[in-house]
């Protein structure tokens, strides 16, 4: 009998003790997602539960000793569960948003990077730190669908030396062109009597200035030589000349540019190798009829806009164009001679490793140009029409290659050697005492 109220005594004082652990614990903090349910293992048998808004959190009664909590809604709610015994127990549940499709899409994303995702009502913060402002900018357009404001906390690691993009590259032109002429243009003085000139008029020759007429009409006439083309003959006692023009001509150019530029990855970068010339231009408005002076860029340019893909591949958009001025089809305007342009230019996509070239080429201009001219009836003769006629052939052949060569090279060290230009001889060299000459030759070096 003693035995059995020990226990009873003791059972009342673990009740006791139990008791006054719940009324002395603080508020239990339970989170939540929207749709999803857990349940509370009470301590002590309960007599009735109740909750701040039943519009957030649904709580019922399972058993005697468990309670069943279902969030509804966002936001956050107090739950107070009363035991059989009098005493109480409070807990804060906040209801968020399910965010394991967000984290997991982040994840697969962005597997490298930290980042974390809390929500408190409808909106969401992004926490971590990632490596540079595209991926803060893109997991903040990836999280706003989840939640109707996104506060993106998140740190940008310090930013490291870019990837660069060194482009080689080589124009190559070749130029080639050939003339042939001939032409014979005939000239008399008062040879039988007569005075004047035969030719077909495409290469002239000479000029009458003055001509006499009567006795002694060979000595009264004058002709002025203008050209006397690459053949020239005169027979003083026959008063008869001949001018021939019997030309072969061949010209070869050869054009090397080589061309070096650096830019970072995804920016273009530019050269010119050349000048611009000036251009007049009529105003309209009230300055109708003035002239301004614009001035046209021409020579060998380049643009491009390199791309390092994930694989160190380099994505390269190239704009080569090579110009010159053209005073064949210049035009005269107002006392100004103004020249056109040859151009050629190509654009073009292509991908690379490291290190490979490739060759743009077939850029060929071929031009033949034949003019032929002739007198009529005096041409159709046997072997003197030859005589009369004259003929002009040009030839000209150009041929553009562009050699491209991308590299990825990243900048100097602040240790490393830094490049120098190598010269003949040093730049202006102090003079030592006992030193007769300021500028010495390099085999001789400086006297003491």
């Amino acid at each position: 009998m003693r035995e059995i109220k020990q226990l009873c005594l003791a059972s009342l004082l673990l009740a006791a003790a139990a008791s006054l652990v719940l009324a002395q614990g603080g508020p239990e903090e339970i989170r939540l997602t929207v749709g999803k349910s857990i349940v509370i293992d009470y301590p002590a048998d309960i007599a009735r539960i109740s909750t701040s808004n039943a519009e957030i959190v649904d709580a019922s009664p399972v058993t005697g000793r468990e309670v069943l909590v279902h969030g509804k809604a966002f936001g956050t709610v107090t739950l107070v569960v009363w035991s059989k015994a009098g005493q109480r127990n409070f807990y804060n549940i906040t209801v968020e948003q399910n965010l394991e499709p967000l984290r997991r899409l982040l994840k697969e994303t962005f597997p490298n990077e930290d980042i974390h995702v809390q929500s408190s009502r409808d909106s969401l913060s992004l926490t971590g730190r990632v490596e540079n402002k595209d991926v803060y900018d893109r997991a903040t357009a990836l999280a706003t669908p989840f939640g109707k404001t996104v506060v993106n906390n998140m740190q940008i690691a310090e930013a490291r030396a870019e990837k660069q993009v060194l482009l080689r590259i080589k124009f190559a032109e070749l130029d080639r062109s050939a003339a042939n002429s001939f032409a014979v243009n005939l000239v008399s003085t008062g040879a039988t009597n007569t005075i004047g000139q035969v030719g077909t008029g495409q290469f002239s020759s000479t000029s009458p200035s003055s001509v006499g007429g009567g006795p002694g009409a060979a000595a009264a006439s004058v002709f002025s030589i203008s050209n006397a083309l690459n053949i020239f003959a005169f027979r003083p006692d026959l008063n008869l000349g001949a001018f021939i023009e019997a030309l072969q001509q061949k010209n070869l150019l050869q054009t090397l540019d080589e061309p070096t530029l650096v830019t970072t990855d995804g920016k273009e970068a530019s050269f010119l190798v050349g000048g611009e010339f000036p251009i007049p231009v009529l105003q309209g408005g009230a300055n109708a009829g003035a002239v301004t002076i614009q001035f046209r860029e021409f020579g060998v340019r380049l643009n491009f806009t390199p791309v390092i893909t994930g694989n160190n591949n380099i994505r390269l958009h190239v704009k080569p164009e090579v110009s010159a001025l053209d005073y064949t089809n210049a035009l005269s305007f107002n006392g100004f001679t103004i020249p056109a342009l040859s151009s050629r230019k190509m654009e073009t996509n292509v991908e690379l490793g490291e290190g490979q070239s490739f060759v743009i080429a077939g850029l060929i201009d071929n031009q033949v140009t034949e003019t032929l001219s002739k007198i009529p009836g005096l041409a159709s003769l046997p072997i003197l029409g030859n005589l009369f006629k004259s003929r002009s052939i040009t030839k000209s052949n150009t041929e553009l290659v562009v050699l491209v060569t991308p590299e990825i090279t990243m900048p100097l060290q602040p240790g490393d050697v830094k490049p120098n230009v190598a010269a003949p001889r040093p730049f202006l060299v102090p003079v030592t005492p006992g030193t007769t000459e300021a500028f010495p030759e390099p085999s001789k070096g400086r006297t003491k």
